[in-house]
């Protein structure tokens, strides 16, 4: 089920620029404005991707510093 958005008070600049890049991608304003906020919807917010990172990063094993030295050590030999 979908609903509708109304945006008001928006500058005539900012229609125009969105209307001119809807035509370029051979869409109307109201599909390609659709389309771009499906797209925002979805996309993760960077403090999501961070927390993510972070949540994993904990759950993998500590880093021991002088094994990773004595390894790359014995790579090179």
């Amino acid at each position: 089920m979908s609903v509708n958005v109304t945006i008001r008070d928006v500058p005539n600049d900012v229609r125009d620029v969105l209307a001119a890049r809807a035509a370029r991608s051979g869409r109307s304003l109201q599909e390609y404005l659709k389309l771009q906020l499906v797209d925002l919807a979805y996309r993760p917010l960077a403090v999501e991707v961070i927390a993510d990172l972070r949540r994993h990063a904990a759950s993998l094993p500590p880093l021991d510093p002088q094994a990773l030295i004595d390894d790359i050590a014995a790579d090179r030999q």
